[in-house]
């Protein structure tokens, strides 16, 4: 009994070692707040103040040691995050999860992304400002690499740290461009309606902008001198990382504010994910000051303000991406016809290393278009070779000059000609100075076709008659500077015309560009709290037409009193989505019948593609508003032809079924709170047993798809509205009180999950709420936490 009871004994005291050791493991994996550390190459000393939110705000007696000491700061809390979109654009993220990510990879490494970044940083003036400051960021991120803690990430993956390098930073960028591209998921399904249908439905579906859209105004005055598609939806579905979706952004001019100063509103709608897409950051030197938003592994703010500017961006949607269906030779599978004869493919090797599996090894062809998609999407069956022609690979990337030129400008002149570099990802940059400035530039590299071509649909790469046959000049770029409206916005929607013609893209529908609208042209007295609850707003324009439009067709005899009860809470619906309003519910399960009902009968398997793609979102206003459509007559009855009609009645019924059944008999119980959630997942939180520790969620939340606190989620059968994409920040800046301008992150600042700062804005997100973007130095100074770098000896 003795030798047992010391035994117990010696196994505690082991297991309080153990404990013990596991405790002071796990604080050591922690973001270092306080305290002093050596970093090499600093010519002087950088102190970096952590205020209550864990957002650094660093200070520097030079430029160059501020980058580097960021680059260190931005490693410790998002290195994880780094690691896996750097992973993701090179097409490298199998050698972590495996196999199920083999597609993803092939898709990406196939794109030229890699190639394009070589070819860039080859070019590169590495006497430029801009690349030395990016290569002082990236040895401040070496230098975490060499001398920090590793994620808990690496640990669960087992996972090496590998230093980061140019290449990487670029890859980011391309990575960025691909996720805010459209046509890889529209063209291919267009093609399939117009070869399997025919024209007349095809024409159907090519929204037409008519006289009372709601278009971005082009108005330039003068500047005031102050001072492929479902198989790439799968893909997309498998993403550690989230991808770009819109965005809303709005600048108003001292005309129409209270304080006679301008303000921007502006909030990025990006795929939701943990750790959030931005990491925020103050930078304050002699000569240059800036309170910034990254993307991980870059090193100059896309969103961005100081004390004399500040500017935001939303996604411009316009098409860069065109897919060729090339023809081989007949004698040759390696040479494809041009209008000069064939031309041999170019062939390139490439390998991807998968975890626990043996390495998968593929050949990309490639012609004067791009590189052959057959083979890489697997769900590409047709015959045909198509190519894949994207401005991104094609041109000089500049975007990293671009971006330093954006945060460094002296004046909306060389800002203006900062964004003209950008030839892709097309972005609209919005812009407000403490001058009464205020401009929106859609920058992108725009290109002419031929007239008769349909640029969203599959064209003929033999012919050589669909091809580009101009760039235009950034001159004939949408833009507006100081318009006569004293405003200037974007909420991806089409812009008024262009060169003589409304340059085509995948443009969102005007619900929240008309709402943002009709609340702008409200009143001329805005403070920063107005725009505040402006930016959380939850109703949307165009629904209750879209309602009106499809009960007008309907005979109340035609229904039950509990259809009738949701008919009329329907009609008395102001498009609000709030959480305790039982119509969002209703109008999204209606929708999703009407859908059904009109076109999955025509479109088979191809239905689930157009679903959730953005062409469906265009279309449901215009659908519901016409009184005739090929589309009403179901294919599959064989003896009559179905009208509009039989269609909203046929989905209102069925609606209303599918509602008693999922959340009980009473219309009264179908609110939005109980369908409508939101969840920030992580990678790891795939695992059932780690989901409580890395994702952030799931919260009932308010808003809805298309209203300007934009929280967009899948239509599927199931009735439940998983949030999957939303504002990525909510940003308020004011330039009558330039210290307290106002945001919010969607969790937190940190992707460590071990920081207190990993979701500590959650709640205030989910709220409506903001914290302050904080630039006095006498307030930053007084927190109690402070990082200091010191130069190495």
């Amino acid at each position: 009994m003795q030798i047992l009871k010391k035994l117990l004994k010696y196994l505690l005291i082991l297991l309080v070692i153990i404990a013990i050791g596991a405790y002071f493991f796990v604080q050591s994996l922690k973001p270092t707040y306080n305290g002093e550390l050596k970093l090499t190459s600093l010519k002087d000393k950088v102190e970096v103040f952590y205020d209550d939110y864990g957002i650094p705000h660093i200070y520097a007696q030079n430029e160059l040691d501020a980058r580097r000491a960021f680059g260190y700061v931005h490693a410790q809390d998002r290195l994880w995050q780094m690691e896996v979109i750097r992973r993701l654009a090179a097409g490298r993220l199998s050698e972590l999860f495996g196999e199920e990510l083999v597609r993803t990879d092939k898709l990406f490494s196939s794109l030229g992304i890699e190639e394009a970044s070589v070819k860039t940083i080859a070019e590169l003036d590495k006497n430029s400002e801009a690349y030395k400051q990016t290569m002082a960021y990236l040895d401040g991120i070496n230098q975490y690499i060499k001398n920090g803690p590793k994620p808990i990430e690496f640990y669960l993956l087992g996972l090496d740290k590998e230093e980061y390098t140019l290449n990487d930073v670029y890859n980011v960028f391309g990575y960025m461009a691909f996720s805010f591209a459209i046509a890889h998921r529209t063209d291919p399904l267009l093609t399939e309606i117009k070869e399997k249908l025919g024209d007349e439905y095809l024409k159907e579906l090519n929204i037409s902008i008519t006289e009372n859209s709601t278009l971005i105004k082009n108005e330039v005055n003068p500047i005031l001198e102050k001072g492929l598609a479902q198989a790439v939806n799968e893909i997309y579905d498998n993403l550690p990382i989230s991808p770009f979706i819109g965005s809303n952004a709005w600048v108003i001019g001292p005309e129409k504010t209270k304080n006679g100063k301008v303000i921007l509103a502006n909030d990025p709608h990006i795929g939701f994910g943990q750790p959030s897409v931005w990491y925020q950051s103050h930078i304050k030197t002699p000569n240059y000051e800036m309170y910034g938003y990254n993307l991980a592994l870059t090193p100059f703010p896309l969103l961005a303000h100081n004390r004399q500017y500040a500017f935001g961006v939303t996604m411009f949607e316009n098409d860069d991406v065109d897919f060729y269906f090339e023809e081989n030779n007949p004698q040759n599978e390696n040479e494809y016809k041009t209008p000069n004869g064939y031309e041999t493919y170019k062939m390139v090797d490439k390998e991807i290393k998968v975890k626990d599996s043996k390495p998968v090894k593929y050949q990309i062809k490639v012609s004067k278009h791009g590189p052959i998609m057959n083979g890489i999407i697997e769900h590409i069956v047709d015959e045909r070779p198509i190519a894949m022609s994207w401005v991104y690979t094609q041109l000089p990337n500049k975007m990293l000059e671009a971006s330093y030129g954006m945060s460094h400008a002296t004046s909306l002149h060389n800002f203006k000609d900062a964004t003209a570099l950008i030839h892709a990802p097309g972005l609209n940059i919005m812009y407000g100075d403490t001058d009464d400035n205020i401009a929106w530039f859609a920058a992108a590299k725009l290109y002419k076709l031929n007239d008769s071509v349909n640029s969203k649909t599959i064209l003929n790469g033999a012919s050589g008659t669909d091809e580009k046959i101009e760039y235009l000049d950034f001159s004939q770029n949408p833009q507006a500077i100081n318009p006569k409206g004293n405003y200037v916005y974007s909420a991806n929607n089409q812009p008024d015309s262009i060169a003589g013609m409304l340059y085509p893209g995948y443009y969102l529908p005007e619900d929240r560009a008309k709402r943002i609208v009709q609340l702008l042209e409200a009143k001329n007295d805005f403070t920063k709290e107005d725009i505040m609850v402006m930016i959380n707003d939850v109703t949307s324009a165009v629904t209750p037409t879209i309602v009106e439009n499809a009960l007008s067709s309907v005979k109340a005899d035609d229904f039950n009193d509990v259809e009738k009860k949701a008919i009329q809470t329907l009609q008395n619906w102001d498009g609000n989505y709030n959480l305790e309003i039982v119509a969002p519910t209703i109008y999204n399960r209606f929708i999703y019948e009407f859908l059904v009902n009109t076109f999955k009968d025509e479109m088979g398997q191809s239905f689930d593609l157009f679903l959730n793609n953005r062409l469906q979102k265009e279309i449901n206003a215009v659908q519901m508003a016409k009184d005739s459509s090929i589309w009403w007559d179901d294919i599959d009855t064989k003896n009559r032809v179905e009208t509009k009609q039989d269609i909203i009645t046929k989905s209102i019924k069925n609606t209303v079924v599918f509602l008693e059944n999922q959340l009980g008999k009473s219309v009264d119980q179908w609110t939005w709170n109980k369908v409508h959630t939101l969840e920030h997942k992580h990678p790891m939180g795939e695992v059932a047993a780690l989901r409580k520790y890395f994702n952030v969620g799931p919260f009932e939340i308010n808003g809805g798809s298309e209203v300007i606190n934009n929280l967009g989620f899948k239509l599927d059968s199931t009735g439940y509205y998983q949030v999957t994409s939303g504002p990525s920040t909510r940003r308020v800046i004011d330039f009558s009180d330039i210290e307290n301008s106002m945001s919010i992150l969607p969790t937190g600042q940190s992707g460590n999950v071990l920081s207190k700062h990993y979701k500590d804005q959650a709640e205030k997100f989910n709220n409506g709420e903001f914290v302050s973007m904080l630039m006095n130095e006498k307030v930053i100074k007084g927190f109690g936490r402070k990082l200091v770098f010191v130069p190495e000896e």
